[in-house]
């Protein structure tokens, strides 16, 4: 797993940060005298570090996503091939796309390391069968939508 978020993450931050601060001195120096408003140095000193930490904290917030496993619709999951984890009988573990799931096989009951297919989903818990039941069922074409 990385521990630091990609090159052009931070390259957008810093570059973000010395814009926005250009635009803060744009405002305070020539449109607000302009209308007629006027900030003293040590009140554009004052935002202009304000606005920094701001930026400094929306990176820290915004760089945790860049950890995360992405996640994707449990339906997408039906028709990977898994292990078992924990003994089916009916009901036990398996393990998918690397994530350990709760499962279900009511044909038969499978032991540690046997490999299966994912056919269906209720919820949190998967329905599976055994590989080879499985293949044999969607080359014949006899598997439900």
């Amino acid at each position: 797993m990385k521990s630091k978020p990609p090159l052009w993450y931070t390259v957008q931050a810093i570059l973000g940060w010395m814009l926005e601060e250009a635009v803060l001195v744009i405002i305070v120096l020539w449109l607000l005298p302009y209308l007629n408003i006027h900030i003293p140095l040590w009140g554009l000193i004052i935002l202009m570090v304000a606005l920094a930490v701001y930026s400094h904290v929306m990176y820290r917030v915004g760089r945790p996503t860049f950890l995360m496993r992405p996640k994707v619709a449990a339906e997408a999951i039906i028709g990977n091939e898994g292990k078992v984890t924990k003994r089916l009988a009916p009901e036990g573990y398996v393990k998918v796309q690397g994530v350990l799931w709760k499962a279900t096989c009511g044909e038969s009951e499978l032991e540690v390391g046997d490999e299966v297919v994912v056919v269906g989903i209720e919820g949190l818990r998967l329905l599976v069968r055994p590989k080879e039941k499985a293949v044999k069922t969607f080359e014949s074409g006899n598997h439900k939508h």
